[in-house]
């Protein structure tokens, strides 16, 4: 009786937000004393009451002198006045020691602040266990991205090895796009449903046979077969390796290993196309598909006596009405944005049909969603876009994630078609760039963690920024130097943006949304990629008809389109700077805390509150 109504006095007081401390230290006191219960007071808003000895209450804050500061998480055991906790320096950082009796501590698993710190003194290593299964799951995603783009350079040699036009072959990789941005809306279930080792092994797979088969393809169709079961394979593992790592890294180290992660989303694309002209100018196509072959075989030995075979499920509802209109309305809007190019000469009436039939298909889709939430039966959880952090840093991954594909396939373009470089050349030529963020990667992880996303997030758009509009002024006779240059600073500036905002993003939601908040992000990662290469290709053919209407031709007006769309690239990254300044990082759930079913009132933190709400 007591200890509720102390309880139910702090929360009113809580919520009054008058000063209170004296009166709280006074009863705390007197609870202490009277040694009631044996049990834990937890002064929050979603564990206010008496709790038993052992009950996970996060610290969220620094205590203050005589009183207990509101809005952060600590526990008291009952059996002697408050005492200062002891020094961190005298625990292992993997292995936190138990609280004194009476003293106000963090419990086992929860020792770690929830928000960047600035200047810890000592950061929790890895389990081996969790560190091995994030590395595996690393290489898997880096081969599946490598070679999302390392078909660009090879597209000509297999026009004239399979007979077809460029309309026809352009099909490999918007039939790669379109399976993508169809299967990653499903992740989110299939996160909930099947185990880690599970899906890795048939994400694995499934991109070894598509592998296999495009290495022995002996038609066109085989190959465009071929591609879409790869892309199968590719859109499970990219999830599934962002939510193991949300899953089981604490927020202290969170930073340093999406920096890791960075390198398979930003730097896969990058060195995809120059891995691809390096191979083809020596081995043909095929060596680029028995490459994939090789490493798939010895990442799925790996995976399958490295990986644990346990795991935590949850049986989930499967909507199928859903899965047709996720597949109707995210595949629409690929189809019509690969379709941009070919609807500026002419062709707009399949380009106009994919585009209203995937609006379309998402607005049944949203509505569905939102309609099945409340039962805990969506396919896509859509209440991450409640959160303003979620919401800002997917808007700025969306364009920054863009314009890393699209300005790696109008650089090459550039290159080749204005400059008159060989592939190999461009590939070389594009190939710092990726390099650069491999490097940069994990220590902008670590300096996130210290410092939080805005410091990077800011200066590094601006970069993006600056190196869009100097490549707008490249010519046919600007030295390769300053090409290189300037490409290379925009991959230091994206290795900043996505490696700060992949961790603020997905770290500001409750670990029950980790799933959904990565299949969205995934999803609006595959729609920007396919946006901003439409964009950027449809910007510069446009510009160079308009250029050689008016008298120039050949490189000149291919220079001249090129010119428009980079400098349309200079001004989407000013939106991403404005969108990229307004975040502001939130309190992140902890990683220990239990993953229960994803309804209000189990989300963790401020923001992941109003969110479930």
């Amino acid at each position: 009786m007591a200890a509720s109504w102390i309880s139910s006095a702090v929360w009113r007081r809580r919520r009054s937000r008058r000063p209170w401390g004296a009166v709280l230290d006074m009863l705390l006191s007197w609870h202490a004393r009277s040694g009631m219960g044996g049990g834990v007071v937890c002064l929050d808003s979603r564990c206010v009451g008496l709790r038993q000895v052992g009950t996970l209450c996060q610290d969220e804050g620094p205590l203050r002198s005589g009183s207990l500061t509101l809005g952060n998480r600590y526990c008291m055991s009952p059996a002697t006045p408050p005492a200062p906790p002891a020094p961190p320096a005298t625990q292992p950082a993997s292995t936190p020691a138990a609280p004194a009796a009476g003293a106000l501590s963090q419990p086992s698993g929860v020792g770690q602040k929830t928000a960047p710190t600035r200047g810890a003194a000592e950061r929790p290593k890895l389990p081996a266990g969790v560190a091995a299964t994030l590395a595996i799951l690393a290489v898997a995603a880096f081969v599946m991205i490598l070679n999302e783009t390392v078909l660009a350079v090879a597209l000509p040699q297999l026009m004239i090895e399979f007979g077809v036009d460029a309309t026809a072959i352009q099909w490999l990789s918007t039939g790669f796009m379109l399976t993508m941005a169809v299967v990653i809306p499903t992740t989110g279930f299939l996160l909930q449903r099947f185990t880690t080792r599970s899906l890795f092994l048939c994400a694995v797979g499934l991109f070894l046979l598509g592998s296999l088969l495009a290495a022995l393809a002996p038609s066109f169709s085989v190959m465009l077969a071929a591609r879409v079961i790869q892309a199968g394979g590719t859109a499970v593992i990219m999830p599934l390796l962002m939510t193991t790592t949300l899953s089981s890294v604490p927020p202290s180290r969170r930073g340093a290993i999406m920096g890791m992660n960075t390198i398979v989303i930003a730097c896969a694309p990058a060195i995809g196309p120059a891995l691809s002209g390096l191979i083809l100018g020596s081995l043909g196509w095929h060596a680029i598909f028995w490459l994939m072959v090789g490493i798939s075989v010895v990442t799925l030995l790996v995976g399958l006596t490295k990986l644990p075979a346990g795991g935590a499920t949850r049986r989930v509802p499967f909507d199928a009405p859903s899965v047709v209109l996720s597949a109707l309305g995210f595949g629409g809007v690929v189809y019509a944005l690969a379709g941009a190019e070919t609807a500026l000469s002419g062709s707009w009436i399949p380009t106009a049909l994919g585009l209203v039939v995937g609006v379309l298909g998402l607005v049944l889709f949203v509505r569905r969603q939102r309609a099945l939430q409340p039962r805990g039966a969506a396919l896509m959880d859509l209440r991450p876009f409640s959160v303003p952090t979620f919401r800002l840093s997917l808007i700025t991954v969306a364009i920054t994630f863009g314009l890393l594909l699209g300005s790696v396939v109008l650089l090459s373009m550039v290159l080749q078609q204005g400059m008159g470089l060989s592939p190999m050349t461009t590939g070389l030529i594009l190939l710092p760039a990726g390099l650069v963020q491999a490097v940069l990667a994990p220590f902008v992880g670590r300096i996130y963690d210290r410092i939080g996303p805005r410091p990077l997030v800011i200066p590094a758009t601006v970069l993006l920024a600056v190196s869009m509009f100097a490549l707008a002024f490249v010519t046919p006779a600007t030295p390769l130097w300053v090409v290189l240059l300037w490409n290379t600073l925009y991959g230091a500036g994206m290795a900043c943006v996505l490696t700060s905002l992949l961790t603020t993003s997905l770290s500001s939601l409750p670990k029950p949304l980790y799933g959904h908040g990565s299949a969205i992000l995934n999803t609006f990662q595959q729609l920007a990629g396919a946006a901003g290469t439409a964009l950027l290709v449809a910007t510069m053919t446009f510009g160079a008809r308009v250029a050689g209407e008016s008298g120039l031709a050949g490189p000149a007006a291919e220079m001249s389109g090129a010119r428009w769309a980079f400098l349309g690239a200079g001004v989407l990254c000013v939106i991403a700077i404005v969108t990229g300044a307004m975040i502001r990082p939130s309190e992140p759930s902890q990683p220990g805390e239990a993953a229960g079913p994803s309804e209000p009132g189990e989300a963790a933190g401020p923001e992941a509150v109003r969110a479930a709400a």
